[in-house]
């Protein structure tokens, strides 16, 4: 069984680097530079972090697996997949 705080912990990282990674690589678009500034580099770690949990879980619910493993990759496919959603919407 894992720690529930290094599980937490580890989501949260995924999230925000992910987050952090999108937004250097895709980068926002020409609109959204104009209005937001730098505040684009927070909104995409905070949507990265939120994309992150909800991959956690729901890699949970199809019972994928029980080791730390499992959540770094179900986190990063739920933040990635998430994170262009978002991009698809804006």
């Amino acid at each position: 069984m894992r720690d529930p705080a290094v599980t937490f912990l580890v989501i949260l990282v995924i999230g925000i680097a992910a987050g952090l990674l999108f937004d250097r690589l895709a980068g926002p678009s020409w609109l959204a530079r104009q209005f937001s500034g730098n505040r684009g580099m927070i909104t995409s770690a905070l949507v990265g972090i939120a994309g992150a949990f909800i991959g956690f879980h729901i890699g949970v619910l199809l019972a994928l697996g029980s080791g730390l493993l499992m959540a770094v990759i179900a986190a990063a496919l739920g933040a990635a997949a998430v994170l262009f959603a978002w991009r698809m919407a804006k």
